[in-house]
């Protein structure tokens, strides 16, 4: 398995973006919105097998302060592969230099995250579109 890695948006299929999430999963996310956060995000992270997308990452920073590592996901073909494990590796090292890089797990996978030295923050806040969805997932208090 050779994969190829980009860092660009060029040429991107938005909705072969979308269908990797859905696939994933991880959630509903429509091609328009993607095209709005990954233009937005300094950092992008974007895999290939033999063309097909088969995973992909972003991280929204500022440059000097903040970090926000974001949108993992890995096509259940290549999920167990240490793909994602990359994805996130690559992120956090384009993220060097931030005096913080931050990002919120899916509740059970917090383990996963702390091998890249990230901590739980005890002073973390959220407001969420979906509140009560929030809560339901175990994300907020």
């Amino acid at each position: 398995m050779t994969l190829e890695w980009r860092h660009s948006l060029e040429g991107l299929d938005w909705d072969e973006l979308s269908r990797l999430y859905q696939a994933a999963p991880l959630g509903n996310k429509q091609p328009d919105g993607l095209k709005l956060v990954f233009g937005n995000s300094m950092f992008k992270c974007l895999v290939f097998d033999e063309g097909r997308l088969v995973g992909a990452g972003r991280a929204m920073a500022d440059g000097l302060d903040c970090s926000y590592i974001c949108d993992v996901a890995v096509h259940p073909s290549h999920q167990g592969t240490g793909l994602g494990k990359q994805i996130v590796s690559r992120l956090v090292e384009l993220s060097r230099g931030h005096r913080k890089i931050i990002l919120y797990a899916v509740v059970g996978k917090e383990s996963f995250y702390e091998k890249f030295g990230f901590r739980r923050m005890k002073t973390a806040m959220a407001i969420f579109e979906n509140q009560a969805q929030a809560f339901e997932r175990g994300l907020i208090e």
